[in-house]
């Protein structure tokens, strides 16, 4: 069985869970994002792109509900025992499906927590389930439960994490060798995509961003590609993936002769990069990540220029986004802890001369400060 951690760890994890139930007084939790499943159980499937359900009792019970296509997907994958299927058809309705699986569990008239903030549950899916138990049991939204107990990685993970950080490595160094004028964007990408892979990583959950010229602006990944010219720039989000753990990196690559603006703009980016990582240590917040970062581009003269939030946790994730909670912004609460890891990234966008200018890495916060990830270091490439 192709589990990725041993079953006391993953039994550790889900007791941690349970005693939150029982603490809130809530008789199951409804699990329906695919981080948590994998994090609680092993299960590792895409299959997320439709409803499925894994029901976890305050007694520790798991139950998943998922279609006939999953049914070996999670024999093999995980340490679940009882799977149900719900059937595919004109007429179905797994809201009921799962509502009959709360109610052999003994959930009528009790109150469940449900995962609510999750990709698969749409609104439509929603209405299934909550009609199925309007009337007969209570909830409440529990979408923090499992992402709260995530984000503290254990050895095992960060294990996975710093093989991540080195596949991210191997593809910035790609990117340096490549990005050339009269090269294709594609090539570039290609070849960070080819590195992550030859060196044993996954697909990343987001698509990778890479733009040019004017597009090095929009820091979002669109289709429509172009080749670089004599002097140009090159906008990347990226990142390492092993095991579904991620390790993102983000740099602007430039070609011909760097203006002097361009140059002022990333020495903001690393002074601001530098000003968060001295941010980040136990006790402190994400809210505190984010005034270091606008206290220090504001102070450079680029204020105007940046965005309103500079980062979020990494953890295990699956598309459509490697953007795990919490995300840095002003006045997040969320207070920093050893072993989480956290992507940061600065990121100027000067609409008027059209110059974008980006530097990100992810860092592993530790007893007293935090720890850069990559190898690579923040220099401004010019090719």
């Amino acid at each position: 069985m192709p589990l990725h951690f041993t079953e006391q760890e993953l039994a550790e994890r889900r007791a941690k869970v349970v005693a939150e139930l029982r603490q809130r007084g809530l008789a199951a939790l409804l699990i329906f994002r695919q981080e948590s499943m994998y994090y609680l159980t092993g299960y590792d499937t895409t299959g997320y792109s439709q409803f499925q359900c894994l029901y976890l009792g305050e007694d520790g019970r798991l139950i998943l509900l998922t279609r006939s296509a999953d049914l070996r997907q999670a024999r093999l994958t995980s340490v679940i025992e009882d799977i149900r299927i719900w059937v595919d058809g004109g007429g179905s309705n797994p809201g009921q499906d799962l509502w009959r699986i709360l109610e052999e569990q003994g959930c009528h008239g009790q109150r469940v927590g449900i995962e609510l903030e999750a990709w698969c549950l749409t609104g439509a899916r929603w209405e299934y389930v909550r009609a199925a138990m309007e009337g007969r049991c209570e909830y409440e939204d529990s979408s923090d439960l499992v992402s709260r107990l995530r984000l503290v990685k254990s050895d095992a993970e960060l294990e996975y994490v710093r093989r991540a950080a080195a596949l991210a490595d191997d593809a910035l160094a790609a990117a340096q060798r490549l990005t050339r004028p009269e090269t294709p964007e594609q090539e570039v990408l290609a070849g960070m995509q080819s590195a992550v892979f030859q060196g044993g990583g996954d697909y990343a959950a987001s698509r990778f961003i890479i733009g040019s010229g004017e597009n090095a602006l929009m820091v979002r990944n669109f289709t429509g590609y172009r080749t670089l010219d004599a002097n140009d720039q090159l906008q990347l989000e990226f990142g390492g993936a092993y095991r579904h753990y991620h390790s993102c990196l983000m740099r602007t690559i430039l070609t011909g002769e760097p203006s002097p603006r361009q140059i002022a703009m990333h020495a903001a980016c690393c002074d601001a990069l530098q000003a968060c990582k001295d941010a980040a240590r136990p006790g402190a917040t994400f809210g505190d990540i984010f005034d270091a970062h606008a206290d220090s581009l504001d102070a450079s003269g680029f204020g105007e220029h940046r965005l309103n939030a500079c980062g979020y946790s990494l953890g295990a994730l699956y598309p459509p986004t490697w953007m795990d909670w919490p995300m840095i912004y002003r006045d997040n609460p969320v207070v920093l802890e050893p072993n989480m890891v956290i992507f940061m990234h600065m990121v100027l966008l000067d609409w008027e001369q059209r110059l974008a200018m980006a530097v990100g890495d992810t860092v592993l916060v530790t007893a007293d400060g935090c720890e850069t990830l990559t190898n690579m270091g923040t220099d401004l490439t010019v090719n």
